[in-house]
């Protein structure tokens, strides 16, 4: 049977707020969301026997804790197809660095089984099954830059400057529970009104979470220090990785040369509409 093959792209927040604590635990935010052209690869490929297989396996995961295993398990009442599927993940994105790899992994693999599975479910259907497995997995499975808030998944597109962008990658893993749930992060940002968001200029704002992260992981801050020396540099999501835009790809090539003696790092373009849709 034939392989279908699909991208799985990163995401950055471009600022991320957090306005309040809601009884339930979760976090009351405001962010905005664009995609870069770096990419995970999904490879799908049908087989006759009606099972879920995904590898490589990721270290320290079990296979049901995947949450590419778990898009498809959450997909199979839906099929129309005798068939089941091998999962083939070429990994690029870092676990744990805040641009959404394993949300986005899911994503693509709803959006390929819902395909390969012939499952006719629509692009806000898929985005509910995905909410299921993270409040980050619905913005890639709808595949437009976007205005978020609630817990993430109310979402309006959006349309930024799509720059180049350097995103170091600080080798460490952030615990986001340990960020959300420390005593010292700010909770009390006040909401903004959608419209004057998307027309400011989002320098203008910043990453709640950075401050926290950057005490309690020695590495993002010296990525901040590292990348503010050429740019403004920002935490995304709860890190570890760090950005700043550049007005273009020869620019923020010569920065990433510069600054990834201390940190790895790499360069990639903004996108308003992921290339998992294009």
């Amino acid at each position: 049977m034939s392989t279908l093959t699909l991208p799985a792209p990163a995401k950055l927040n471009l600022f991320l707020h957090i306005n309040s604590q809601r009884a339930d635990g979760y976090h009351e935010l405001q962010t905005l969301f664009q995609f870069i052209n770096h990419c995970d690869v999904l490879h799908f490929t049908p087989t006759s026997e009606s099972i879920i297989k995904v590898n490589p396996a990721i270290p320290g995961v079990k296979t049901q804790d995947n949450l590419i295993y778990k898009a498809a398990d959450l997909l199979t009442p839906f099929k129309n197809v005798d068939t089941g599927i091998h999962i083939k993940l070429d990994k690029v994105l870092p676990m744990g660095g805040g641009i959404g790899g394993g949300s986005s992994d899911a994503a693509t693999t709803l959006v390929a089984l819902n395909q390969l599975w012939q499952c006719g479910l629509t692009t806000q259907q898929l985005s509910e099954i995905g909410l299921k497995l993270g409040a980050d997995v619905p913005i890639f499975v709808q595949g437009h830059a976007s205005w978020a808030e609630g817990v993430g998944e109310i979402l309006l597109p959006a349309h930024p400057a799509e720059p180049w962008y350097v995103v170091l990658t600080p080798s460490c893993h952030v615990n986001t529970g340990e960020i959300f749930s420390h005593q010292g992060l700010t909770r009390d940002t006040p909401k903004m009104r959608i419209a004057l968001a998307l027309e400011g200029d989002v320098k203008n704002y910043r990453n709640d979470c950075e401050k926290i992260v950057s005490e309690l992981y020695p590495e993002v801050k010296l990525a901040i220090e590292s990348l503010n020396q050429y740019g403004s540099a920002r935490l995304t999501g709860t890190g570890a990785c760090v950005f700043a835009a550049f007005d273009s790809k020869e620019e923020a090539q010569k920065v990433l040369s510069k600054v990834s003696e201390r940190v790895k790092g790499f360069i990639a373009k903004g996108l308003n509409v992921s290339p998992l849709i294009c």
